[in-house]
């Protein structure tokens, strides 16, 4: 298994020399890229509860609950849960220039648009007395652009998921993480041993490991910023050696470190966005 996340890390270190090779403008990536796409609302309240990335009514603590979720290409099979989008709407006359941002709690297969979000965060895009128009538009047209996460005084969270069962299995989330990048491998070791066990990604936001070692528990992330991996790890024990399901851990550690994409012109400067509530 130690050789398991080793390749996912050279992959990813490989993949950016090569990108770097192939396409040397890359080395002045943006940390800031503006896309176009179309955003609805969801018809039920509650459904930012239930969605595919597992959080549960944790999603709700997130920017206020201003979270959503995205399609298949934003998704990625569960990678971009938790990350963090700043978007506004296109039109002036009903429209704020700072718009909102939202985390991506969630996973939908709507073949208009790239974002789904609640109807309360829909209507904030919206001017003073503008909501009610907006939200009889039903679906909009958005500018978009990744932004990173910030949790004031926050570190990330461990979250022991509900289905786990001391001490023969494990699942996990990982809350509040800041930043700019996505999670792409997590290990999880006995404190004082060298030995690495590796979680895979079950589904959405949730990590999981059958038979995880005993006592109390580290774990060290591989993170990806856009055309290179990082490795991370806490600096103190996470998880005690009688960790329950459903037990909110504190990690110790924040992640700030800001991706990097392709495009031009780069969005470096706010371009009228300003900064969200």
């Amino acid at each position: 298994m130690a050789t398991e996340t080793l390749a996912v890390f050279l992959f990813y270190c490989i993949l950016g020399v090569n990108l770097l090779i192939m396409f040397p403008s890359i080395a002045l990536g943006c940390t800031s890229c503006v896309h176009q796409s179309k955003l609805a609302y969801y018809a039920y309240s509650g459904a930012v509860d239930v969605g595919a990335c597992g959080y549960g009514s944790f999603a709700e603590t997130f920017y206020g609950g201003n979270a959503g979720a995205v399609s298949p290409d934003l998704y990625r099979n569960g990678v971009a849960c938790g990350a963090c989008y700043q978007m506004r709407c296109t039109d002036p006359k009903l429209c704020t220039k700072s718009g909102t941002t939202i985390v991506v709690t969630d996973f939908t297969e709507k073949s208009q648009t790239d974002f789904v979000v609640s109807r309360s965060t829909f209507s904030s895009l919206a001017l003073a007395d503008q909501g009610p128009q907006l939200i009889r538009a039903g679906i909009i047209d958005i500018e978009y652009k990744r932004v990173p996460c910030h949790y004031k005084d926050q570190n990330m969270l461990v979250k022991v998921d509900k289905l786990s069962q001391y001490p023969h299995y494990l699942a996990v989330q990982f809350l509040y993480q800041g930043g700019q990048t996505d999670i792409v491998s997590v290990d999880v070791e006995q404190v004082g041993s060298s030995e690495k066990h590796y979680l895979k990604r079950n589904y959405g936001a949730v990590w999981d490991i059958e038979n995880p070692p005993g006592g109390a528990l580290q774990f060290g992330f591989v993170i990806f910023s856009g055309y290179n991996g990082k490795r991370v790890w806490p600096t103190k024990p996470v998880l005690p050696s009688d960790w329950k399901s459903e037990g909110v851990y504190d990690s110790g550690l924040q992640i700030s470190d800001i991706s990097l994409e392709k495009c031009s012109p780069c969005n470096e400067t706010d371009g009228g966005w300003g900064h969200s509530p």
